[in-house]
């Protein structure tokens, strides 16, 4: 390791942070794709040119750094709601977060620059591997994936077959073939040829398929309760009525979905708000948005209405958000002064068992998801296919600028890679119902309180993804370095 804290070359890892701050605009809600396919080319060429390992690796570290410190912005938001008691933290919740990230791209850049004689084609791979790490490393935490800037754009459509990791893959040998290939302007019109092919296949599949109406309609509520007035006793009642009185709009709509914790009293403490909700839903099916009690613990939960006023089985949300809705190491971190932040008596929330299907009377099978639940596509593959992604959010938590933008364009990607219909309802927004080609149909504007009717599209039949998850792009990796290792040991031999 101390190689590591040799004396640095500062331009070369100041020039690596600004290359990771473009290549991060092309995340929402920016979506700058053609920006940030340069980002990652600079990034690349740095760590061409850099001699030592240790050297490539801080390379690594600053595009790391500066790429999650721009796209993962957002994360301050949640100390900012209450200021007094968790304002301290934001500063520090940024530069380590994304300077922890970073970290696992500096192993790679280090790792391709220590074993493997073709350095680019190896840091393109292991950089892939590092991005799915990250997805289940520490409970995980796969937001603003490299591969996430194709999300905007019909390259999104390949996802259906390679999942998330597949157009991270795609992304890093755009930017670095030009670096692979001896001839630069071979290597170059193979990255340009790769991005063509990218985009008539998904242009092509767009223009190709056909989306069917379910001949159903739903109708999303937003209530738009500002994080911080969510639980004050005063607007309770406020917010409450907004969501009574949009429920009672007329309509032709065959469902109601409320967003998360819509509900402000616990499930078996709510006799008579249940009463005014059923008179509102006249006859059709609620899904709402609660917290429930059961056996000691409380749950962040999803329950159904049924027409005639009774409630199904809640699904308790099993994916929790660390130190949102529960705390890591508790009792050491208390003691410090971190605390979770989700408004919720005693210890925090305790999680559900895992993913599970609904029955919306009238609807059918539907995939519940609880806001942060989304961004895993491991959640998504259950061994019944449902009619519909359902998920219910409270996006108050990531501010107005980007988290709520870029929650909204990981449903879209979920929507493709399973080739199902979304419907998203989120207290502040971006409340909306996605196509299974990612498409957004109609969606409620950030920070406005209304609601949406409309038409729920039909599921397209399962997609290879669907069927093969990320295991085909992960051994294509490993099979793929485990070639290059080789390449390199005869070579020496």
């Amino acid at each position: 390791m101390t190689g590591f804290f040799r004396r640095p070359d500062t331009r070369a890892l100041g020039l690596a942070v600004i290359a990771g701050v473009v290549a991060a605009t092309g995340q929402a809600p920016l979506n700058f794709w053609f920006l940030s396919i340069p980002g990652f080319c600079a990034v690349l060429w740095l760590a061409r040119h850099a001699d030592a390992s240790w050297n490539v690796a801080r390379i690594g570290w600053g595009a790391g750094f500066g790429y999650f410190a721009a796209s993962l912005s957002w994360i301050v938001e949640p100390f900012l709601v209450d200021i007094p008691r968790h304002g301290w933290m934001a500063p520090f919740a940024l530069v380590l977060l994304s300077g922890g990230l970073a970290l696992l791209w500096a192993a790679a850049f280090w790792l391709a620059a220590r074993f493997f004689q073709a350095r680019i084609l190896a840091l393109i791979l292991l950089w892939t591997a590092t991005e799915a790490l990250r997805g289940v490393l520490f409970t995980g935490f796969p937001w603003a994936l490299v591969g996430h800037i194709w999300i905007d754009t019909p390259v999104r459509m390949l996802s259906s077959v390679t999942g998330p990791h597949g157009l991270t893959l795609l992304t890093l040998l755009i930017a670095g073939l030009p670096f692979v290939v001896r001839r630069r302007w071979i290597g170059g019109a193979a990255s340009l040829s790769l991005l063509v092919v990218a985009f008539g296949y998904g242009a092509l599949t767009l223009s190709a398929t056909d989306v069917a109406p379910s001949g159903k309609t739903a109708r999303l509520v937003q209530p738009n309760a500002p994080q911080h007035q969510k639980w004050d006793p005063e607007m309770i009642p406020e917010f409450f009525g907004r969501l009574i009185q949009m429920t009672g709009e007329e309509g032709d709509v065959d469902v109601v979905v409320w967003p998360e914790s819509a509900l402000a009293w616990r499930l078996d403490r709510a006799e008579d708000a249940l009463g005014f909700m059923q008179e509102a839903a006249s006859g059709r099916p609620l899904v709402f948005g609660v917290n429930d009690f059961v056996d000691g613990t409380y749950r962040n939960a999803l329950s159904v209405m049924d027409p005639d006023g009774t409630l199904g089985a809640p699904y308790h949300k099993h994916h929790l958000v660390p130190f949102g809705e529960y705390v890591p190491f508790a009792e050491i971190l208390s003691s410090i002064g971190i605390r979770r932040m989700t408004a919720v008596e005693g210890g925090g929330f305790a999680p559900g068992p895992g993913p599970t299907l609904i029955d919306i009377p009238g609807i059918g099978p539907a995939l519940p998801l609880i806001c942060y639940e989304l961004i895993f596509p491991r959640h998504l593959r259950t061994e019944t296919r449902p009619n519909l992604i359902l998920q219910i959010t409270n996006d108050a938590w990531f501010g107005n600028l980007t988290g709520p933008y870029q929650h909204l364009a990981q449903a879209r990607l979920r929507a493709v890679e399973q080739g199902l219909p979304v419907l998203r309802s989120a207290n502040t927004g971006v409340s909306a119902v996605i196509d299974p080609l990612g498409r957004i149909l109609r969606s409620a504007p950030l920070n406005e309180t209304g609601y949406l009717d409309e038409a729920i599209p039909a599921p397209l039949l399962p997609t290879i993804y669907t069927r093969t998850g990320d295991m085909p792009v992960l051994l294509l990796l490993v099979v793929a370095l485990g070639s290059l290792a080789a390449l390199g040991r005869n070579k020496k031999d």
